[in-house]
């Protein structure tokens, strides 16, 4: 250490960049899928720090993928139109008067709003939603909960919810390999034109899957997967995380979260993350460093 605190600050930056050094090598020419969402769509700080991330992501020959969720947006905006919403298991009933509202939020505002915001942090994105390209195929969800008697539970029709069948990543490996980064809402559509409102973890983990990445990163507002003392859980495997579940330890809005890697790990990503959203740089902090800011989730 020197005794001047502005050169020992630089070199600080220095030992930085020299840690990020190999991952950049690992990573360059490489897709990394980003859901975006939660606070980091929220406050200003965090969002103008998750473009910088991704723009330079791109600057450095790595390719990112963002998909993003709404959910917050499209209730104030379900409230501000006076139309009631029932949530059931966490999925929001949808029916073709709330979907059309949700199309336009996800597809058309908060969209064109993510994409704008990278392009202005010196980025050139592209917004689209699973409709455009023919990109993410859907069937109609219906949700289980258990009932009166254990072995058969209630199957629940939640409207115009949708699951990913199968992706069409074409549209992406043309958006990319022109220099364009990738925004997705996640709305497909289904064998018959229907539209289908999709969990975003759900439709990123199916479209890292499908184009090969080399990791998933899910940006949330939790520090990642906490055990049973709240404490954060660096590392867990898939067995470890489907016992976690079945304990009610993991619940509510992290299980699709879990889940979604699940898909991605199956389909032969190398490594999926659960992030910490809250975190500022925090997508640069997982990729680059050698601790992170989440929870890592392997075979």
């Amino acid at each position: 250490m020197s005794h001047n605190p502005e050169i020992d600050t630089l070199v600080a930056k220095a030992a930085t960049l020299v840690e990020a050094l190999p991952y950049i090598r690992a990573f360059k020419g490489k897709t990394l899928v980003i859901k975006y969402g939660g606070g980091a769509m929220v406050d200003d700080t965090l969002k103008n720090s998750f473009a910088k991330d991704v723009v330079l992501l791109k600057h450095i020959g790595i390719n990112p993928v963002v998909v993003h969720g709404g959910g917050p947006q499209i209730g104030q905006t379900l409230e501000k139109m006076g139309i009631q919403t029932t949530f059931i298991h966490g999925q929001r009933v949808t029916d073709q008067q709330t979907l059309d509202v949700v199309e336009m939020v996800l597809a058309g505002k908060v969209n064109k709003e993510i994409v704008a915001l990278i392009n202005r942090n010196g980025g050139s994105a592209l917004g689209l939603s699973g409709k455009d390209g023919d990109m993410i195929h859907a069937e109609k969800l219906f949700v289980e909960k258990p009932g009166p008697e254990l072995d058969r539970p209630e199957i629940i029709d939640v409207g115009m919810v949708g699951k990913v069948t199968s992706i069409n990543s074409s549209i992406l490996d043309h958006i990319s390999s022109g220099g364009f980064i990738p925004v997705i809402a996640p709305v497909g559509y289904g064998r018959g034109g229907e539209t289908y409102n999709i969990n975003a973890d759900y439709v990123a983990g199916a479209i890292a899957g499908a184009i090969g990445a080399e990791k998933l990163l899910l940006l949330t507002d939790e520090a990642g997967i906490l055990d049973g003392d709240k404490k954060l859980i660096s590392t867990v495997t898939e067995d470890c995380a489907k016992d976690l579940i079945g304990r009610g330890i993991i619940r509510g809005g992290m299980v699709p979260k879990v889940k979604a890697c699940f898909t991605a790990l199956e389909a032969g990503v190398a490594k999926a993350h659960i992030v910490d959203g809250r975190v500022v740089h925090s997508v640069l902090l997982e990729i680059f460093t050698d601790t992170g800011v989440g929870t890592e989730i392997k075979q």
